[in-house]
């Protein structure tokens, strides 16, 4: 995987380099790149071991850039959350918590699964 590549090179070759990792599962959001000219999750983004290329790394655009490949993220989640990504009701109950059947808890499936990577809202050439 390119994260395993990333860490060979930061503890073998250049210890100054910079990134984001934590759950090696694609869950955690925090290595989110440009690899190759897509945006992707360096723990989840093979490398072909059968092609003489040059594996090209970036940070994701249009992000502002902390330092290597960590971007500020800042910006991101203050849209985020000016969206008001939640549900919102006036009518709460009398007592305890809102009651969600099984075919309403199915009913978003698909929907949900967002791990906040940024990696498709900086895929957008007009994101900013």
């Amino acid at each position: 995987m390119v994260l395993d590549a990333l860490i060979k090179i930061k503890n073998k070759s250049d210890p100054t380099l910079t990134f984001w990792r934590s759950c090696w599962e694609g869950i955690c959001n925090s290595c989110a790149m440009n690899i190759d000219g897509v945006n992707t999750l360096a723990c989840l983004k093979r490398i072909n071991q059968e092609s003489d290329l040059d594996v090209k790394i970036y940070p994701l655009p249009h992000m502002y850039i902390i330092k290597d490949l960590v971007p500020d993220m800042t910006r991101f989640y203050k849209q985020y959350k000016s969206i008001q990504p939640f549900l919102k009701n006036n009518n709460h109950p009398k007592e305890g918590e809102f009651l969600q059947s099984p075919e309403d808890h199915k009913k978003p499936d698909g929907m949900y699964e967002c791990i906040l990577c940024a990696c498709c809202s900086t895929s957008c050439p007009s994101y900013l």
